[in-house]
This record gives C-alpha cells, sequence and structure tokens, in this order.
C-alpha cells in the first residue's frame, strides 16, 4: 500500500466530520446567523464517547450491535474506494457489488437495531427508511453501471480512474452527467439531507432516519453520527470521481483537487437545504424515481456511445 492510499484513508476518516460542519455553516451564512463552529461534530462525537449508553430491558444484542456494526461496514466501503487518483486500498474485479452490499448491512442493522426497540415510532421510520432505500438502491447500481459501460472496467478504482476522464473526451459525457445527477440525488437520500429528511428535525410525523436512533445514546450514538459522516464522505467521493476525473500524476496536487471537490459537494448541499423545503413523503419516491430514470438514461447513452 502506497503514501498516496494512506494518506487518502487517514485523510478520510479525519475529514468526515468536517463536512457536517460545512454543511451547517454553509446554511448558518445563508440564514444570516453565526451559527455552530466549523468543527462542532468533532465536539459533539467526543462529547458523545464520555457519556455512557442508555440501554432499554425491552431490547436484545441487536440494539447494542446495530451502531457497531454499521460503522464497520462503512468503514470497510471507504476501503473500496478511490481517491484523488489513487487507487482503493482493497481492489478487484466486480468490488462495485461489495460496496452496495456494505452499504445495504450497515442500514440493515441499522433498521434491526430500530426494530429492536418494540417501538411503534421507530417502525415506522424503519419502514420509511426500507422504501425509500429500496428505489434509490436501484438508482446507485444503474448509475455505477453507466461507469462500468463508459470505462470498460468492473472495479470502482478503474472505473473512477482514467476510463471516466477519456470517457468525457470521447463524446460520452452526457451518460456520465446522467449517472452524477443520479448519484447526487440518491446522496440526498441515503444521508437523510434536505428534500428527503431533515436531520435536524424532531417532528415525529416527517422523521425518517433520525427516528430510527432515537433511543441510542452515549458512544452508540457517537458511531451513529461518525458513521453518517462516513457514508456522505463516500457518496461524494464517487460524485467527485466522475466530476474530477483528470490527473495530473502527481497525488498531492490530485489529493488537493479531491478533496475542494468534496467540501464543494458538501456547500452544494448546504445551499440546497438553505434554497427549498422538504419534499412531502409521498413525494420522496417520485425524486427518487427520477434519479432511477436519470442513472437508466445514462446507461442507455452509454450504450448507443459504445
Amino acid at each position: 500500500m502506497n503514501a498516496a492510499i494512506i494518506a487518502f484513508q487517514v485523510a478520510a476518516l479525519l475529514l468526515a466530520p468536517l463536512m457536517l460542519g460545512v454543511i451547517n455553516r454553509t446554511k448558518a451564512i445563508f440564514a444570516g446567523r453565526t451559527g455552530a463552529p466549523l468543527l462542532q461534530p468533532y465536539y459533539d462525537i467526543w462529547k458523545l464517547l464520555q457519556k455512557g449508553a442508555v440501554y432499554s430491558t425491552t431490547t436484545t444484542w441487536l440494539f447494542r450491535a446495530g451502531p457497531t456494526i454499521g460503522l464497520a461496514a462503512l468503514a470497510t466501503a471507504l476501503l473500496l474506494t478511490p481517491a484523488g487518483g489513487a487507487p482503493a486500498a482493497i481492489t478487484f474485479a466486480g468490488d462495485l457489488l461489495l460496496f452496495i452490499g456494505l452499504l445495504g448491512v450497515a442500514r440493515l442493522f441499522t433498521v434491526l437495531a430500530a426494530l429492536d426497540t418494540g417501538s411503534s415510532f421507530e417502525g415506522m421510520g424503519a419502514s420509511r427508511e426500507v422504501t425509500f432505500s429500496a428505489i434509490a438502491e436501484g438508482a446507485t447500481i444503474l448509475a455505477l453501471a453507466t461507469l462500468v459501460l463508459v470505462s470498460n472496467s468492473l472495479s470502482l478504482t478503474g472505473m473512477m480512474g482514467q476510463g471516466v476522464a477519456g470517457a468525457w473526451l470521447t463524446g460520452r459525457g452526457p451518460a456520465l452527467a446522467m449517472a452524477a445527477a443520479a448519484i447526487f440525488l440518491v446522496l440526498l437520500a441515503e444521508n437523510s439531507r434536505i428534500p428527503v429528511d431533515d436531520p435536524n428535525t424532531h417532528l415525529e410525523l416527517t422523521m425518517v432516519h433520525e427516528v430510527m436512533v432515537l433511543d441510542h445514546s452515549g458512544p452508540d450514538f457517537a458511531y451513529i453520527t461518525y458513521g453518517a459522516a462516513l457514508k456522505l464522505w463516500l457518496f461524494a467521493s464517487l460524485l467527485v470521481g466522475i466530476l474530477l476525473p483528470f490527473q495530473t500524476g502527481f497525488w498531492l496536487a490530485d489529493g488537493v483537487v479531491f478533496l475542494a471537490g468534496v467540501f464543494a459537494v458538501a456547500v452544494a448541499v448546504g445551499v440546497l437545504e438553505s434554497s427549498r423545503a422538504r419534499l412531502r413523503l409521498p413525494r420522496v419516491p417520485e425524486m427518487l424515481s427520477i434519479a432511477g430514470v436519470l442513472a437508466g438514461l445514462g446507461v442507455t447513452l452509454a450504450l448507443v456511445a459504445r
């Protein structure tokens, strides 16, 4: 494993919570208020790690294991994700299927932990999460299929490397644009961002992801918060890999461009959340269906351009 791979993996682990801080600061600027410090997510995670966890007598090992397994799955997915022109720490043909599977494992154990509480309220949130994710996963698979077609590679490292850069220069840009748009919509849904969900809300009838983790506390909730930051980083990395695939050959310069792109995604999310309200719940599947249509159109355009 070369220095570039190690540097990008460490950067992701250290800087992922900063994306949440950038989003919150962007929203504060748009609202004309001071807002929380940029490093507030780090303070929150550290504070939660210092506290004790409270467990209901109705819960089993699933409730305690959910946050840990979810975070472990997302950290493993990070090992499959290339960044800044550097290959992933683990790469092989078909690793994109493992990547999608690990995201599914993290979601599965979050849902199981919510259901394990025996609360109908958390069961409602789990039901919404599974419904929306079922549509979002289809869009994600189609978007990645577009990248497979334009790059002729079955690994994330091959898809995000020079193959995508060459596709932009050989007339397959529209297919990539469709895939990027689909992944951005999925990013909003999978990370509980407006217009799908609001991670700062506590309104019972509108909560999706947040309702599933209401009973978690202390270190468990710290793992959930940190895992949410890692998941946002993963999707932002995919998006940057599509939109900024060009490389200079100097990994430090490529890394700076990659990090600028990741935090530009965070700013874009903050701007979007500041400029529009949440969708009504029945409209969320429609938005995710649009993501699926865009990804499907990307596959079609990629096939036509072959």
